[in-house]
């Protein structure tokens, strides 16, 4: 089934046209790492998905995406897009997940404070529940702002560099939660390392400007050139390593 069409999309901003004529189809159970280069457009992209920037085109979403009023899009945003100087705590930001909803103004139930609660304590949040969002470290930011985007138990779950502050511990944690989330939701996630998410997604979308969808969880840097994706490919061997194109008049192309 399919939840999100992007049918010839584009967006501008002030002249610039930060993505052109974008076709683009997220089925349920999908789990697509969005890459590309800084300002190719990758948060515009969401943004278009998310309805919070104009664009020309037309993006279609499932009726499958809605309960009543209630959009069930969960949005893990960047941590520097996320004001912490606002007098909220941790659980209420978890809580704040809820407000599609319930609406604006309206009260939680103990149900509703039980499951943020619940994810609080998944996360390792609570020893830090009741402390203002500004107290805290970046990493248990991003782990209170996964919690806000799921609470709602949504179809669709977007993460903008969900990795950003997390330690390495945290982040084997993250993909072991995305997995499971993922056979009950689609996930698109955007992130700048790409030897990180080729290990966890099904298949890669690359933006810059363009977008070109692979139908695999593999990139070579011939078809990230193809793509006109300028990005480093990684790889593993016994020690981690990153594999760079040959520099023009190299004498040992084969060693370092």
């Amino acid at each position: 089934m399919t939840l999100v069409t992007l049918r010839d999309v584009s967006v501008a901003y002030e002249g610039y046209e930060a993505l052109q004529h974008v076709n683009l189809q997220i089925d349920e159970h999908d789990f697509l790492g969005v890459i590309g280069p800084n300002g190719g457009g990758k948060t515009t992209l969401v943004k278009a998905i998310l309805g919070t920037v104009p664009y020309s085109g037309s993006i279609e979403l499932a009726p499958e995406l809605f309960r009543g009023h209630e959009r069930l899009i969960g949005y893990m945003p960047q941590i520097s897009n996320f004001d912490r100087a606002f007098p909220i705590s941790v659980f209420e930001v978890v809580l704040s997940g809820l407000q599609g909803h319930h609406g604006f103004r309206s009260r939680y139930s103990r149900k509703d404070k039980e499951m943020a609660m619940e994810l609080i304590k998944r996360t390792g949040l609570q020893e830090v529940a009741k402390q203002p969002v500004g107290e805290i470290s970046g990493g248990q930011m991003q782990r209170a702002l996964l919690a806000r985007a799921i609470i709602s138990n949504p179809r669709l779950l977007i993460l903008d560099e969900p990795t950003n502050f997390v330690d390495n511990r945290f982040e084997k944690e993250l993909y072991e939660t995305l997995r499971e989330l993922n056979q009950r939701m689609a996930i698109v996630m955007v992130s700048h390392d790409i030897g990180t998410i080729t290990s966890m997604v099904k298949e890669i979308v690359c933006v810059n400007r363009h977008v070109h969808r692979h139908h695999s969880n593999i990139l070579t840097q011939e078809q990230l050139r193809n793509y006109d994706c300028p990005i480093q490919v990684i790889s593993h061997g016994t020690i981690p390593h990153t594999v760079l194109e040959h520099h023009p008049g190299d004498c040992c192309p084969d060693h370092d």
